[in-house]
């Protein structure tokens, strides 16, 4: 999202109308990432890899005044709930990216097109669109100079 973050955009409606309903449809599946949303203001979180079933439900339940959390993460929620934790399991995102996000990183930030990356890699230029946006999603940045002073500080590559 250009100007703010999704937590921001939380914050804000809740600001502006306390009443508003939010839930959260994200690829993030990290307490940490649970955890800030509840806090900033949502009342649900839904991961996007959800059926429609759930997602369904959970939209029901958020406008009934109920929270909604993902059956696929409650647990992780209700575990540090448990163990009586003060400090969160923190999961950074750029810990949550595999090898193969990390190689196209390191790619996009050499100056790369996707259709070069592709050939590269054998995979076809889709599948680098695909793990683009999954980085930009993940990392929360939404340009190739944001994912390239991101390479360079985690050392993909040097500066030049």
């Amino acid at each position: 999202m250009p100007r703010m973050t999704g937590l921001d955009a939380i914050r804000e409606i809740k600001r502006q109308n306390p009443e508003t309903k939010v839930l959260v449809l994200t690829v993030h599946k990290t307490e940490e990432y649970i955890l800030t949303a509840l806090k900033a203001g949502a009342d649900g979180y839904v991961l996007k890899d959800s059926t429609h079933t759930e997602l369904m439900m959970a939209v029901k339940s958020v406008l009934s005044g109920k929270h909604y959390i993902s059956p696929a993460i409650s647990d992780k929620v209700l575990e540090g709930y448990l163990e009586g934790r003060k400090t969160l399991k923190t999961q950074t995102s750029w810990e949550t990216l595999t090898h193969r996000e990390r190689e196209i990183l390191k790619l996009i930030a050499e100056g790369y097109k996707n259709k070069e990356i592709a050939d590269y890699l054998c995979i076809s230029p889709k599948t680098v669109e695909k793990h683009r946006a999954n980085l930009m999603e993940k990392l929360d940045l939404h340009n190739v100079q944001a994912l390239t002073t991101l390479a360079i500080e985690k050392g993909l590559i040097s500066r030049e």
